[in-house]
């Protein structure tokens, strides 16, 4: 415990004698230097892994040590769940040095929230929408509350570098640092990643070129020296065909055991949640569209049970802690090796136990997608993170949010607010002009502010709608007498029925009574049973990645993950192998007309590289525009020659995809954005040119055609 010894007095005590650790992990021995030091870093360790005390041991150190004053240090988090969960160990470690911790984010009473501006705590635990609307409010002196401003942790970076969020976040981060005056030392947690030091530089924003930083990760530096290179853990593929005898599985094995089961998604949840039930399976569910009472009262039920089991979506894929877990199982596959490793780590926290995994193929694409994953995981493999390119639209929303919280700006100065960092810089002045011209800004005297369209299409409910980066489809509210459920599509609300209409939601079925249609609220009583459950999805289509795509034709080539194989999986796989012998070749890829006249190119190259190969070899492709993460539908006039001279052709230029209005209006902002310009985001988002690349490149055989 040599660099803990560096550590606050008062922190190795209670470390020492509250904890009764016996001596840091080497996560924990790792970071205090550096954090003692104002560095930048990025602490890595697999779940459940001590991140969170890695970070806050010397970052309390500091404070106490350097006699920080006011609310000195921010953690943020993606989910206000995981949020919720770490309080009372954050109040616990601040409660050490006489120092306060509290909460801010949506759901946190207004009472709450005027004792945390009166009685300001020394941490605060936040969401960046829930900072951004403290900059912008009119009963938050920013300036005052934010001005003893040390220390940023952002939890599951990496959750947020993967999407809009993280835009978001680095550019209010920027905004806080103006407010204070000095630069903020930036601190984020995450599980392993496939490109650590580039995350680093993303998280640092403007002010990478000014601070020290590192990234600290001695047990992925461990895993990466060990002899035998395949990670650890007790994984199993077994393939089931279909919910119904998912459930009979997860009923019939490890009887007595905490288990939690992933699904990918929130119908699938409540379907397998209400057949494990009817096997008198003690079964609690977790979604987003559950209400925030639902899920706690779930996860604090699971918790306190031995017997029983949990479904959730990827809401219970990060840290939140509901307690000593003994398995999880997978249904079909997550889309990443990055999220199975997150879900495998919630288990294996007891001494002398192994992290494990049950994967349940629910039919051959299942099977195929979970074999493809562990093989890649087998490699030791983890996708990079990288945040969506070209994020324009959340510069339209940055800068009217800046006009809320300045009330006027110089229209010559306003870039310096984000301190330079691209793309809130010049290059945005097209995007100032377009807000300018579209009355979303008005100006005066060289001042810029708020504009009659942006009161118009975002100022209800105090412009709440602008602080938040994403559109999410519309949902009606179902309430159980006063008692909220959850959230149901409204199409189930209007498709046409035989009898009672029924809902599928919390794992039980319901009878609608009565539909408010203007203020978006169903109500239900209990019913026998029947019900459905439907949430559509929206915005930028995602689809399976070139490296996870690649990984499945391995597996219909012959390769094998070195996990446990059932029975049911090898005969399957060995029956998915032949269906798919004539589409697979170790090669290069395949043109093949079959049976019916269809004719498609076997690519094998994700989703976003055949939308930028159906876009780049136009001339070839379907006119009504059909691919997959694995093919793509051709003309059915094209013959050998047409495809040699199309390839050929195309070996030089590679075109973005085509960019429909549908898929612009799941693009929140992009109204405030020239459509030129929001159509060449949302193009970027669906491309892999790479990928298509490496594609064009290699050679293309035809099969039945003339």
């Amino acid at each position: 415990m040599v660099d803990a010894e560096l550590l606050h007095p008062v922190v190795l005590h209670h470390v020492v004698n509250s904890l009764q650790w016996p001596g840091l992990r080497p996560l924990q021995e790792a970071a205090v230097r550096p954090l003692l030091d104002g560095e930048d870093a990025l602490l890595l360790a697999p779940t459940a892994g001590g991140k969170t005390e890695a970070a806050m041991f010397p970052l309390l150190s500091r404070m106490a040590g350097e006699n920080w004053s006011g609310t000195s240090l921010l953690y943020v988090c993606p989910l206000k769940a995981l949020l919720n969960n770490l309080l009372p160990r954050l109040e616990t470690y601040t409660g050490w040095l006489g120092r306060r911790a509290a909460l801010w984010h949506g759901d946190v009473t207004t009472a709450r929230r005027r004792r945390i501006l009166r009685e300001r705590p020394d941490v605060l635990l936040t969401t960046p929408e829930s900072l951004e609307s403290m900059l912008v409010s009119s009963t938050v002196d920013h300036d005052e509350f934010f001005r003893g401003l040390r220390a940023v942790v952002v939890d599951e970076v990496h959750a947020f570098a993967g999407d809009d969020r993280g835009w978001h976040l680095l550019a209010v981060l920027e905004r806080l640092s103006r407010v204070t005056g000095r630069p903020v030392q930036r601190v984020g947690l995450s599980a392993t990643v496939g490109n650590p030091d580039a995350l680093l530089t993303w998280l640092q924003g403007s002010g990478r070129d000014r601070r020290p930083s590192r990234v600290v990760a001695p047990d992925a530096a461990a895993a990466t020296a060990a002899s035998d290179a395949r990670p650890a853990g007790e994984v199993e593929l077994d393939y089931v065909g279909s919910v119904h005898n998912a459930a009979k599985v997860i009923a019939a094995l490890h009887r007595g055991e905490k288990r939690l089961v992933f699904c990918e998604s929130r119908a699938l949840v409540e379907d397998l949640g209400q057949r494990l039930r009817a096997l008198d399976v003690t079964t609690f569910l977790s979604h987003a569209s559950l209400s925030v009472d639902e899920r706690r009262r779930a996860e604090e039920a699971f918790a306190q049970e031995r017997d029983c089991v949990i479904v959730a979506t990827s809401t219970l894929e990060l840290g939140i802690d509901v307690g000593d877990l003994d398995r999880v199982i997978q249904v079909d596959a997550p889309r990443s090796v990055a999220a199975f490793l997150q879900r495998i780590g919630r288990t294996g926290r007891r001494p002398g136990s192994t992290r494990n995994c049950l994967f349940l193929a629910l039919d051959g694409d299942g099977l195929l997608q979970a074999a493809g994953l562990l093989h890649l995981w087998a490699q030791g493999w983890v996708e990079e993170v990288v945040p969506p390119p070209e994020p324009r639209h959340i510069v339209a929303q940055q800068v009217l949010a800046l006009s809320l919280q300045q009330h006027r700006f110089g229209d010559q100065f306003w870039r310096h607010e984000w301190n330079d960092l691209p793309p809130f810089d010049k290059t945005a002045d097209v995007i100032v002009r377009h807000l300018l011209d579209q009355g979303y800004l008005d100006l005066d005297s060289g001042m810029l502010f708020i504009g009659p369209e942006a009161e118009v299409r975002f100022g209800r409910r105090h412009f709440t709608d602008m602080l938040a980066v994403f559109t999410a489809p519309p949902q009606f509210t179902v309430l159980s007498g006063r008692t909220e459920i959850g959230r149901t599509d409204p199409a189930l609300l209007t498709a046409k029925v035989q009898g009672p209409r029924l809902l599928l939601l919390a794992g039980r079925s319901w009878r609608v009574t009565y539909i408010d249609w203007k203020r978006h609220r169903c109500f239900v009583e209990p019913a026998e049973g029947g019900g459905k459950a439907l949430w559509m999805t929206g915005g930028v289509p995602q689809g399976r990645s070139y490296r996870m795509v690649r990984a499945m034709r391995d597996v219909l080539l012959g390769a094998d993950p070195p996990v446990a194989l059932t029975g049911r999986a090898v005969s399957r796989l060995a029956g998915l192998r032949e269906d798919f012998a004539a589409l697979v070749h170790p090669g290069g890829t395949l043109v093949v007309r079959d049976r019916e006249g269809e004719v498609r190119w076997w690519t094998w190259a994700g989703f976003r590289a055949n939308a930028t190969l159906m876009s780049t070899l136009s001339e070839l492709a379907d006119p009504t525009q059909r691919y997959d993460d694995a093919s793509i539908r051709l003309r059915p006039d094209v013959d050998r020659e047409m495809v040699r001279e199309a390839m050929a052709d195309a070996a030089g230029r590679v075109c973005l995809p085509d960019v429909n209005d549908k898929a612009l209006e799941g693009l929140k902002f992009s109204t405030a954005l020239p459509e030129r310009l929001a159509t060449a985001t949302l193009a970027a988002r669906l491309a892999d040119v790479p990928a298509a690349q490496a594609v064009l490149g290699e050679p293309v055989r035809t099969a039945y055609l003339a």
